[in-house]
């Protein structure tokens, strides 16, 4: 029986990510210190003789070893979430999201195994090439910026892990998230469809940022879980980084409306500038989209959601908990 390590497994992909490996028939230990996570994401496997959760900070590197020395596989997700975050504590950001993966890969290049590491779209800053493809460069702002130091900890925490491959062989794929969406999200840390969703079920406005021009692709979590279990089974993969997420573009402005057509058609939408919504530091993206070229040819990967599947899934989660909360 396959032992696998989740950190961050409390959180909403990482959630998601357990029980899909639960189903595998696979035994599954959680880290996570819940500072952003919920033991409700886990409430439908918590019964699990082969679930094992475990309250410790991703940063204590005793506790950490040792799951790493018990696990055969290992799905590094824990980080800081949220932009919001990230302009208030650049210094946090950069201690939870790059000396945890240092730790990781100490340990495994003593003790081998495959490792996921979980890294983000924001990785390629302010490059205005789209689509976008592996291979492409990393383009930040200035570090007055403050938005930015979150894309650059990951980008050393991608380097780092290659690195170990190159020279020890370690068997490690990189993840690039690209707006992963559907329930369990919550829009607490500045995730856009989340928020919409709960605007609109308060009886809005739906409070879209600037123009709402920005142009983003949405995936469920289903489908980018389900690559990532793939990716971690080929071993074609290992020492490489895929763009995971979907490639249908689609507006703010016409998420919103999307949103408002779907739960609330009375809703209003209004338009909000940049410095009402975020602390000084913020920087935004025109565009955003994956070229997936790569992981379909490596694993097949075609999401199978829509975005309307997704926005109706988030609004049946966030009903379901609302009437939870109603009856305790």
């Amino acid at each position: 029986m396959v032992h696998s390590l989740v950190t961050g497994g409390a959180g909403f992909i990482g959630s998601h990510l357990v029980e899909a490996l639960l189903a595998r028939g696979q035994r599954v230990v959680v880290l996570d210190d819940l500072s952003t996570g919920s033991l409700a994401n886990l409430e439908r496997v918590q019964g699990n003789p082969r679930l094992r959760f475990v309250h410790d900070s991703i940063t204590n590197e005793s506790c950490l070893n040792e799951l790493l020395d018990e696990a055969d596989e290992v799905y590094h997700l824990a980080a800081v979430v949220g932009v919001r975050r990230v302009l208030t504590d650049p210094e946090r950001t950069v201690a939870t999201n790059v000396e945890p993966v240092e730790a990781i890969l100490r340990r495994l290049s003593i003790r081998p195994k495959p490792l996921f590491l979980a890294s983000t779209s924001e990785i390629y800053g302010k490059n205005p090439k789209s689509p976008l493809a592996e291979e492409d460069d990393f383009i930040f702002g200035p570090t007055t910026r403050s938005r930015w130091v979150y894309a650059c900890s990951k980008a050393i925490d991608e380097y780092l892990a290659l690195a170990q491959h190159r020279r020890d062989r370690l068997p490690v794929v990189i993840g690039r998230f690209f707006n992963v969406a559907g329930p369990r999200q919550v829009g607490n840390y500045g995730m856009v469809l989340p928020c919409f969703v709960d605007q609109a079920l308060a009886g809005g406005p739906l409070l879209v940022h600037d123009d709402g021009r920005q142009v983003r692709c949405f995936a469920h979590v289903v489908d980018v879980v389900y690559a990532v279990v793939k990716l971690m089974a080929c071993s074609a993969a290992y020492g490489q980084a895929f763009n995971l997420g979907s490639d249908t573009p689609v507006t703010i402005r016409e998420l919103a409306e999307t949103i408002v057509r779907l739960v609330n058609p009375s809703a209003a939408i209004e338009h909000v500038s940049y410095e009402q919504a975020f602390p000084p530091g913020f920087e935004d993206i025109r565009c955003r989209i994956p070229d997936l070229t790569r992981v379909r040819q490596t694993i097949d990967y075609r999401p199978r959601c829509s975005l309307e599947d997704i926005i109706r899934d988030v609004v049946a989660w966030k009903r379901r908990e609302k009437r939870s909360e109603l009856r305790s």
